[in-house]
């Protein structure tokens, strides 16, 4: 299919992601609140340009940081050195963290701690979470009992911690996985699971592991630090006379997101490239098709952050702040659920997700279905952000209460759903989280006078929370319908036939066929008595 075609097919599925949410922006500007005329033109002026970007992005990625993660990921176990593995894990989780747009303003955010310090103690977390990631690959350990110990220690470091710290923590463990990050670790993790499993489910998890990295590294910092508030108070709107000024307030913003993105795409496409060289080179007429790619997937990801920090930024902090000063305060509680129902599908990480769910489990998981989970998964965060900013409740009661429960069902549902689960946690919190849902909290927050440090941060700790839940009880209802159809099935087809029918081995189970068998059969008239059969025969089984 040529690249025309694709891309505008592409174009279509990000207007699809975008337009929703852009919407009931639009009908809110319109009713409840209304916007200033600067910041409503950046805001349908970035729509236009997020969309694009969108689709510029999952071309790219489809091009190139899919096929370069699966050639890492097969080539680097192939090797049988265990030092390699480990030494490559760390270094790629670590090098792709440290250039996360999204983790960058979480750390600009923050006062009391160098945000590079910030920064790169996060990315650490993630190089050794990475490497354990991998290494549950190889040796075939199963996933629930590597979170049970994980989210064991961050509770436990959790009781020690300032209260400032804990929303900071559990946010990090979000802003990690984010547009940069997904696609090639997603795709490595095919890539060894192709070499070193039988079992498909085995290339999903890196994520999820990813994401509790960085909550045990925060923690730990926290025990050294003591948390401030936040460096900056509200964003600046946006603010311009005329279309000139616009013009420049968009040509002065887009460096600073060529250069972001710049220091995160870069380095991992040189390190793919020297990689290669050494452990497996690519054949050279692929170089062009990824280097093609590698410019799609810049292009893209730096025009879609630029509308999102222009327009979806400032318009979050606005409304947060509008409503929740008005007498109307407590119905940015279901706003907050309906933008975080379609919001989510706006994310690019997501997008990525879903196409692997479905190649990797052959079309078993739906695309639909898993967007479905996490929308509702992503609402009801939302909602429990909101409700926790005009309450201050401790954002550790929602998180402990919550994985308890992610980490129970993961006992009892098939372990791909609990892989996809805790992998759609890490990737729900992506860029438009960041510039959008964070700011509504914080403008919120503002209005009512409220705690920034403890009410308006863990609103992304909040949208990585849900999905494990959702997902999973997704995967425990597919579950019973599928016990249901398949012993429904084999009764009939015993009754019909007398044959015994094996059900799927997942589940363990067995189906008693009744002694007692009735079959219909059609009626027979014998040509030479004359005689008629009866259409029913009922009969007994031999055993």
């Amino acid at each position: 299919m040529k690249t025309k075609t694709i891309l505008m097919e592409k174009i279509k599925e990000s207007v699809a992601s975008v337009l929703p949410v852009s919407l009931i922006i639009f009908l809110l500007s319109f009713t409840i609140c209304p916007l200033p005329n600067a910041v409503f033109i950046s805001f349908i002026f970035s729509v236009f340009i997020m969309i694009f970007g969108m689709a510029l992005f999952t071309l790219g990625v489809d091009k190139s940081m899919t096929p370069m993660g699966e050639h890492v990921g097969a080539t680097m176990t192939k090797t049988k050195k265990v030092w390699i593995v480990a030494l490559v894990s760390f270094f790629i989780g670590t090098l792709i963290t440290a250039s996360e747009p999204d983790l960058t303003v979480l750390a600009q955010k923050i006062s009391a701690i160098d945000s590079q310090a910030f920064i790169w103690t996060v990315a650490l977390g993630v190089g050794i979470f990475l490497l354990l990631a991998v290494f549950r690959i190889v040796f075939k350990i199963k996933l629930r009992y590597v979170l049970f110990i994980s989210y064991g220690l961050v509770f436990l470091l959790a009781a020690f911690s300032s209260p400032s710290f804990l929303a900071i923590a559990f946010d990090a463990g979000g802003v990690t996985t984010g547009p940069l990050t997904v696609p090639f670790i997603m795709a490595m993790g095919v890539g060894i699971s192709s070499i070193s499993s039988d079992e498909s489910d085995d290339s999903f998890g890196l994520m999820a592991l990813c994401s509790v990295g960085p909550i045990l590294a925060i923690l730990v910092l926290g025990l050294i630090y003591d948390v401030g508030d936040v460096t900056q108070g509200k964003d600046a709107l946006v603010d311009f006379l005329n279309s000139r000024e616009f013009g420049m307030e968009f040509i002065t913003a887009l460096p600073h997101q060529l250069l972001e993105v710049a220091k995160g795409l870069f380095p991992v496409v040189i390190f793919f490239f020297i990689y290669q060289l050494i452990a497996g080179r690519v054949p050279k007429d692929q170089v062009l098709r990824l280097l093609i790619g590698v410019l799609y997937t810049y292009t893209g990801i730096v025009l879609f952050l630029t509308g999102a920090n222009m327009g979806f930024l400032p318009v979050g902090q606005y409304m947060g702040e509008t409503i929740a000063a008005s007498p109307l305060k407590w119905i940015l509680i279901p706003i907050g659920m309906l933008l975080g129902y379609f919001i989510v599908l706006a994310e690019p990480a997501i997008h990525v997700l879903e196409k692997q769910v479905e190649e990797v489990t052959a079309g078993s998981i739906p695309s639909r279905m898993l967007k479905f989970a996490m929308s509702i998964a992503v609402s009801i965060a939302v909602g429990l952000a909101m409700f926790r900013v005009f309450t201050g409740i401790s954002i550790l009661w929602f998180v402990g209460i919550g994985y308890a429960v992610a980490l129970l069902l993961s006992f009892v549902v098939p372990e791909v759903f609990t892989s996809i689960a805790f992998d759609s946690g890490g990737v729900a919190s992506g860029a438009m989280t960041s510039t959008f849902l964070m700011p509504l909290a914080i403008g919120a927050t503002f209005a009512v006078g409220g705690n920034i440090m403890t009410d308006a941060f863990g609103v992304i700790a909040m949208v990585a929370l849900l999905p494990p839940i959702t997902v999973q009880i997704l995967g425990l209802i597919y579950q019973i319908k599928l016990k249901i159809a398949e012993k429904e099935e084999a009764l009939e087809a015993a009754a019909n036939a007398g044959e015994v029918i094996e059900l799927n081995p997942v589940f363990d189970e067995t189906v008693e066929i009744p002694a007692h068998v009735t079959v219909e059969m059609p009626v027979y008239r014998d040509p030479q008595t004359n005689e008629e059969y009866p259409d029913i025969i009922e009969f007994t089984l031999p055993f």
